[in-house]
Order: C-alpha cells, then structure tokens, then sequence
C-alpha cells in the first residue's frame, strides 16, 4: 500500500461535520490531512484555492497541489472572496478552503477591513449548504516578528483563527503529519 494510514478510503462514507478547522504550521500535512478528509465524504469535492501565482516558485507549487490532488475536483478560485465562492457550493458536496491564511494576507494587502471580512466569511460558512473543511496556519508559536506589517499580520491570523475554531464542529491540529483533535473526534 502506498501513502500513509490517513491515505486509506474507509469502507463506508465518512459524514463531515459542517464545520472542520484543520490547523498547523508549514508543511504539517493540514492540507493532505484535509483532503483526505474529503475523499473519504464520498461527496463531490470542492477545492475553493485562495493562492495567488505571483511568481514562479509559487505557480510550480500550485501546479504541485493540482496534480497531487488529481482531476476528480472542482477547483473554485478565490483569493478575495471566499463567501461568494461559498454561496455557489451545493447539497451533495464538501468543500475544502485551502487556505484561510492566503486569504487573509491577500485582504490585508488589500487593506480590507479584517473584521467585516471576517463577519462576512463567518456567515458565508454558517449557511454554506456542504460541509467545509478550513485550513489553517498557526503563525504564534514563532518569535515576535521584527516589523509592524509582520506583527499585525500574526495577531489577525490569530483572531481569525480563533473565530474559526469558535464556529467549528470539529478542530484538528496537524503536526508532523498526525492529527490531534482539538474539538470533537477525529473520524
């Protein structure tokens, strides 16, 4: 068998809370974790992507995530407005956000108002009629940045983070490619 025991498709379909918070630090495996999650819904996956290619390095990951997920998805993107993606998600779906920190940077540089946007994301989810599965970064356990635009940007990633796992059924921390549940059972 290739890939890891969180790779396995379970025999029968795995229900999705409304909410999940998937949550961990650069390359925990969040975003395998979260995909696996989907695949084993049994639903039609929605991939709503919030990435923007701004550069090579960035494209040639981008491509690296298409390919690795595989063609069985519908790829939304949504770098700005994620609500607006949510509200064309249907019954019979499960949607996968990947990721809520390229969002919120790509707000922040936009010099959006954070916390409406916020509001309007957390609503977006609420109605959303699939569940969806949220990643996330944690950014806090790192040394204080040395800038204010870096700092800034920690403690909205923070809130945000917190409104998230608020609002979800199920939270996940991802490290080292094992999941801990934070809120709820992990399936």
């Amino acid at each position: 068998m290739t890939g890891s025991p969180s790779d396995e498709i379970s025999p029968s379909p795995l229900a999705l809370p409304p909410l999940t918070l998937v949550i961990g630090g650069a390359r925990s495996g969040k975003s395998r974790y979260a995909e696996t999650l989907l695949r084993r819904s049994g639903c039609a996956r929605v991939y709503i992507a919030t990435a923007e290619a701004w550069d090579d390095e960035m494209r040639a990951r981008i491509r690296s995530h298409v390919q690795d997920r595989g063609p069985d998805w519908i790829t939304i993107e949504a770098p700005h407005d994620l609500a607006g993606a949510l509200a064309h998600v249907g019954e019979g779906q499960a949607v996968l956000v990947d990721c809520a920190t390229l969002w919120l940077t790509n707000r922040m540089l936009a010099e959006a108002d954070l916390a409406a946007e916020t509001a309007t994301l957390l609503a977006a989810l609420r109605v959303c009629p699939a569940p969806v599965v949220v990643v996330s970064n944690e950014v806090g356990w790192s040394i204080v940045p040395e800038n204010a635009l870096a700092r800034a940007f920690r403690d909205a990633q923070g809130r945000l983070n917190q409104h998230l796992a608020a609002e979800a059924d199920l939270a996940v921390a991802v490290m080292a490619g094992l999941p801990l549940a934070l809120r709820g059972q992990l399936p």
